[in-house]
């Protein structure tokens, strides 16, 4: 048994549904079966550099199970190890060129910790916090990793937390589209996130009866998505929902960039290939078309039940894996079974993709979905 007393939580990058609903299990399970302190860190890795640390207590979790968002809330412009130096009025430093300049200053996170007396940390986080965990656990931090996004896009675990909530949103945004779209006899093209991965557009188009599912693993000929949706029309049906990845590409072309923001490690930020789809299907299929970006309402409102349920499990296995002293990991769900792996081996793999021959793709396909190729 690790000598632990006293424990911390922090949460970064994107909010998510489920967030939480670990916090509270964490808390719940580190206090009711341990008998430990729980820090909470503020704002993320913010937080950790600033000292902004509050103390959860039973109180403070006790009605937040199905909220979205999180209580300690999030930030991801703040990589400790690659941070923007300031000057005395806070305002970012340039070059002479005009580039950020940068610093390491994930030491004063360290003593930070020492400082406060914690024992373990709890990294809530996609790939770009948990870089940065990794890296804390190589400076000596007793790093617990806990995998969290919306994409179900890591390779270690089968499923993450906030999945289901984001599926649910997404097919219930189809229902609402689809009345519309009927009413009027239209194209609507549902942009759906997932980044480099298509796993929530492909779950959400096949729940939502979308006609066509272009995601990132399938580059798709537009041509191809026009002759199925006129077939659809030469028979009867006077409207389409078209499921479109943010990541999604057309062949011999490139994924859409809405906007890079230089001062955020996560700098390129997707968006607006649903706009291009619908005035190209428009013009091919000589029907009004029109465009939906769902944005960061899947990522928002209050936790489905399946993901309360997975979300606590996540929490829980993650004080137990701190108590039984194996930091440097990552809690994940194989199977049925929660279990764990090295950050370092989960760092810098490939992310988990759809593939383009799997069973749900076949299925999908069988059921007359196009994916343009």
């Amino acid at each position: 048994m690790s000598e632990i007393k006293r424990v911390a939580i922090l949460t970064g990058g994107g909010d998510c549904p489920g967030l939480n609903a670990v916090i509270r299990a964490v808390v719940k399970t580190a206090i009711v079966k341990y008998g430990l302190e729980v820090v909470g860190i503020r704002r993320g890795y913010h937080g950790l550099y600033h000292k902004d640390f509050i103390n959860l207590t039973l109180d403070n979790v006790q009605e937040i199970l199905s909220e979205g968002g999180t209580i300690l809330k999030s930030s991801n412009k703040d990589n400790l190890f690659i941070y923007p130096i300031r000057d005395e009025n806070d305002n970012i430093v340039r070059d002479k060129d005009g580039k950020i300049m940068y610093h390491d200053v994930s030491d004063v996170a360290v003593e930070n910790l020492k400082e406060a007396g914690i024992d373990a940390l709890f990294i809530l986080g996609g790939d770009g916090t948990l870089t940065s965990g990794r890296d804390f656990a190589r400076k000596g931090v007793n790093v617990i990793g806990i995998p969290k996004t919306i994409d179900n896009d890591l390779a270690e675990t089968d499923y993450t937390f906030g999945f289901d909530t984001a599926i649910s949103v997404v097919t219930d945004s189809f229902d609402r589209i689809r009345t519309t779209a009927k009413s009027h006899g239209r194209i609507m093209c549902v942009e759906v996130m997932g980044r480099g991965a298509g796993w929530l557009t492909l779950h959400g188009g096949i729940a939502g009866a979308a006609d066509a599912i272009l995601i990132p693993e399938i580059p798709y000929d537009i041509n191809k998505v026009a002759e199925k949706i006129k077939s659809d029309m030469a028979n009867g049906k006077d409207f389409a929902i078209v499921a479109v990845a943010e990541g999604a590409k057309p062949l011999g072309g490139d994924i859409v960039i809405s906007k890079i923001r230089e001062d955020s490690p996560d700098a390129i930020r997707l968006g607006g290939v649903s706009a291009i789809v619908a005035d190209q299907l428009e013009a091919l299929c000589g029907a009004e078309a029109r465009s939906t970006i769902l944005g960061h309402t899947q990522r928002g409102g209050n936790t489905s039940g399946h993901d309360r349920v997975l979300s606590s499990r996540y929490g829980y296995a993650a004080v137990e894996l701190a108590m039984e002293g194996k930091f440097g990991n990552i809690v994940a769900l194989h199977g049925d079974e929660m279990t764990y792996a090295s950050l370092e081996d989960v760092i810098g793999q490939k992310t988990k993709n759809v593939d383009p021959n799997g069973e749900l793709v076949q299925m999908a396909k069988a059921l007359g979905v196009c994916f343009g190729d």
